[in-house]
């Protein structure tokens, strides 16, 4: 039997948020291929025995070589209140991203702003704001290092396309794997190392906080980094809400 490309990390009534596997699309694109918003529809059709189409909204996007946690809404009520949760920045992100070059402080805020390209699907980093320009703000600090690579926790500030991808290369410090933004080399699958590992926020209806952590892919290299998640960020997430 073939692995989903998912694994459910929260659900209810209202949301469902999914630990992503890298590789699959979350949105349709030009290349037609199969996305997780076409395979969780199928999955809560067949879980539920939902007649008709099933609804189901996109709150948040992550680039297709990225794993990690996915906010989807259930109705048109949740999906409305998250959009406003998102667009006020009333959520916590939490990133982590593997890189060869040693960044240049161990914690630093990095504010750029991008223009992208849609043709190429691309951005380019300025420091300073251009014509057609978006401010771009994210933190990071470095949690260890290990074999050669260090492990940096993103927190974007901002939600812009290919924000965290394009900042890090901008700083000197491509993610493994991700030639487009100037590692050297591809890896296995055209995967890259970037994670959306944590998400905090308030329930859009039930007004409760959720806290989810999204486990790693399941790769060696990977695993190699667990060690070095900070203890405090082990003793309050919860890994998985519903059983």
């Amino acid at each position: 039997m073939r692995k989903k490309p998912f694994q459910v990390i929260y659900e209810d009534n209202h949301l469902l948020i999914v630990n992503k596997e890298p590789g699959i699309l979350v949105q349709g694109d030009r290349t037609g291929d199969t996305t997780l918003l076409d395979v969780l529809k199928a999955y809560i059709k067949e879980k539920y025995n939902k007649p008709g189409e099933v609804f189901l909204g996109l709150v948040h996007r992550l680039d297709r070589p990225v794993s990690g946690l996915v906010v989807f809404a259930r109705t048109s009520k949740a999906l409305e209140r998250m959009n406003e949760i998102f667009r006020k920045r009333q959520v916590q992100k939490t990133y982590w991203a593997v890189v060869r070059q040693k960044p240049p402080t161990d914690a630093d805020k990095l504010i750029n702003w991008l223009v992208k390209d849609e043709q190429k699907n691309q951005v380019t980093v300025y420091d300073y704001e251009v014509p057609g320009s978006q401010k771009a703000e994210l933190t990071y600090r470095v949690l260890g290092k290990i074999n050669e690579h260090y492990l940096l926790e993103v927190n974007p500030i901002t939600g812009r396309p290919h924000q965290i991808r394009s900042q890090l290369a901008h700083m000197g410090c491509p993610i493994r794997g991700d030639v487009k933004y100037g590692y050297d080399r591809a890896v296995a699958d055209k995967k890259i190392y970037l994670h959306a590992r944590r998400l905090y926020f308030i329930h859009p209806v039930k007004k409760e906080p959720i806290i989810c952590r999204a486990g790693l892919p399941n790769d060696p290299f990977w695993e190699e980094f667990l060690e070095l998640e900070p203890e405090t960020y082990k003793d309050k997430d919860i890994d998985n809400l519903y059983e």
